[in-house]
């Protein structure tokens, strides 16, 4: 009766510990994928305007977009948190013709360039998908 006993307790025990790890699992996880796109956010404002809007840019202009898989970070244990970034730009609807906008000398008189940067990483936490996004606006 004493060993029954033991055993679920011991049983309870190990289930309430593990209730207790999965939010800080869950809190990790948050924290390792807000730093990665804070990364996204700090690399679109760091690159020059010109290497940003070239033909080799890592933001290619909608409809095209660059997904690229990476390792975000790793929990205890060892196993590894990844994640796809997808990247794309858009220009402003102000910008002349020939940087993909509709304006002209009267509503843009400056010729200003003006870029949307947009960094979206998409992730698995438990089976389900989520998505945090960036967007950088960037002007010259």
């Amino acid at each position: 009766m004493t060993m029954t006993f033991l055993s679920a307790l011991g049983l309870i025990l190990l289930k309430l510990a593990l209730n207790i790890t999965a939010p800080r699992q869950w809190t990790l996880q948050q924290t390792v994928t807000d730093a990665y796109i804070t990364y996204e956010k700090a690399y679109a404002q760091r690159l020059p305007f010109g290497e940003l809007i070239g033909d080799s840019s890592p933001w290619p202009e909608y409809p095209e977009k660059d997904e690229e898989t990476v390792e975000l970070g790793r929990l205890p244990g060892g196993k590894v948190i990844t994640g796809t970034v997808v990247r794309t730009r858009f220009p402003d609807d102000n910008n002349y013709p020939i940087d993909g906008g509709s304006g002209d000398a009267a509503s843009n008189p400056a010729g200003m360039k003006v870029w949307r940067f947009q960094s979206l990483l998409v992730y698995d936490v438990g089976g389900r998908q989520y998505l945090k996004s960036r967007t950088v606006v960037r002007s010259q």
